[in-house]
This record gives structure tokens, sequence and C-alpha cells, in this order.
């Protein structure tokens, strides 16, 4: 009789973000891509923090299920992050007009953005999540530096229409907390909720 193969824990990240694909290879594990195609609404009043939880756990669920019997081991994981600014939300902007409203609420003021992770264990469904929040400063901006940020594409699709890690940070004054929350995967959380399943980064 044949024992089952013995398979070293490994990441399935669900998510086809390239900022996330760059980030999770930081933490030097063996680790897979697998794109969730997860319905992203909501519905009801919910929180910022409790939005980017539900929606974490919803993309590694989704994968959970996508994956064939013979690969379903490993620790998935799905991120979401939003820009909330004065307690509304700003996901991905749907144009460039809509980009444009946005950043010119931003520019000269401080928001927040909230970034969800969910670990999964594929083979028992064991779940751990939580989220962290990060305050962004960004400097005033006129209408033209604004339209001149646009062009470059960056904003289109970035929650709250910018992107830290690019030419986007040099809208930023100072954030306060987590660089990598405002990138959308924050590491420091993300090493902690690996321990629950006895994956040690470090």
């Amino acid at each position: 009789m044949r024992s089952a193969p013995i398979h070293t824990q490994r990441l399935i990240l669900a998510s086809s973000s390239p900022r996330r694909q760059e980030l999770i290879q930081t933490l030097g594990l063996p680790y897979i891509i697998r794109v969730s195609d997860a319905d992203e609404t909501v519905e009801g009043k919910i929180t910022a923090a409790e939005l980017v939880e539900v929606l974490s756990l919803r993309k590694a669920s989704t994968v959970r299920d996508m994956l064939q019997t013979d690969e379903a081991h490993g620790i998935i994981i799905g991120s979401d992050t939003v820009v909330v600014f004065q307690n509304e939300v700003l996901g991905k902007p749907v144009d460039e007009k809509d980009a444009f409203r946005m950043l010119q609420a931003l520019q000269g003021n401080t928001h927040q953005v909230y970034s969800g992770v969910a670990c999964v264990d594929a083979a028992t469904g064991k779940q751990a999540i939580a989220h962290r929040v990060t305050h962004v400063k960004m400097k005033p901006m006129s209408d033209e530096q604004i339209l001149r940020y646009i062009a470059t594409g960056e904003p289109k699709d970035k929650a709250g229409s910018y992107g830290i890690q690019g030419i986007g940070t040099t809208l930023v004054e100072s954030i306060e907390g987590d660089y990598f929350t405002v990138v959308g995967l924050p590491l420091s959380l993300l090493s902690d909720l690996l321990l629950q399943f006895e994956i040690q980064v470090l």
C-alpha cells in the first residue's frame, strides 16, 4: 500500500496583483499564484475594516474551491485594500473622471488605507483573518498636477487612484503606520498570521 505524498507547506497567493506577487516573493517561502475571480460586491452597511476582511476571506475561499484535489495543500492568502476619506470608501476608479474626483479630494488631506489579509488552509479550511490601517497625508496638488498623474495611467487599477510604490510616491507627504499596508499586502501582519499555521518566516 502506497503512502500519501508528504507536501511541504507552501503559500498560494489568491491575487493577480503584480505588487502583491512581488511582496510575497520577499518572504522567501515556496509559493504559487492562483487568481481569484471572487465577486467583490458587498450588501448592507459595513465598516472599512469589516469590508477588507470579508473580501480577503472571499478571495481565499474562492481559490480554495477552485483547487484540484491533488493541489489542495498549502496556505491560501487573500488580501484586499481600500482607501477611506471622511468615511467614504474609495475603491478603484471607474474612469479618469472618477480618478480625478478622488485625487482632488485626497490632495492636501490625510486619509486611511485599510488592508485585510486572510489565510486559509487549503486542506482543512482553517482560517486566520486580520487587517491593518495606515494614515497617509497627501501633498497639496493643483488640478494640472492631478491630470498629469492620471495621464501616467498609474491610478486606473489602484484603490484611491494612486500607487505609493510608483510615481504616486511623489504625491505623499508622510505616512503613519505600515508602508506595505498601503502597497496592498501588510507583510508583518501576514507573518504573524502564518504562525497560526506553524509557518515561520524568520
